[in-house]
């Protein structure tokens, strides 16, 4: 059975930094594309970032571009996130997500940021709160 766990949330100032993990157990991580998603109270869950099985493609939705940094060490069998500057609004429950490339998801360019329903396993989540 797939399972996923996500770590490295927390409370963090505005312009901070958190490192987010998503560690698999019970399957070999890099046969999946990942995605992070977040949820905020009262919102749906939304795509935040994709990488590829490989780890050479990544995708990022706007609001995060050039803030995260989707990564993998597949050796390690876990996913990274790493989180630069911090706002408020990024305050949500994290989510991590695999999906295997047999589904035809591929985290490529076009495909943009990772559709919520496109993925079949899911973590438990991490909260993140950004405040002063």
């Amino acid at each position: 059975q797939l399972q996923l766990v996500e770590s490295g949330g927390g409370l963090v100032q505005p312009g901070g930094s958190l490192r987010l993990s998503c560690a698999a157990s019970g399957f070999t991580l890099d046969r999946y594309t990942i995605g992070w998603f977040r949820q905020a109270p009262g919102k749906e869950r939304e795509g935040v970032s994709c990488i590829s099985s490989s780890g050479s493609r990544t995708n990022y939705a706007d609001s995060v571009k050039g803030r995260f940094t989707i990564s993998r060490d597949n050796a390690k069998n876990t996913v990274y996130l790493q989180m630069n500057s911090l706002k408020p609004e990024d305050t949500a429950v994290y989510y991590c997500a695999a999906v295997a490339p047999t589904r035809g998801v591929y985290c490529l360019s076009y495909e943009g940021p990772p559709k919520r329903t496109l993925y079949t396993d899911w973590g438990q989540g991490t909260q993140v709160t950004v405040s002063s």
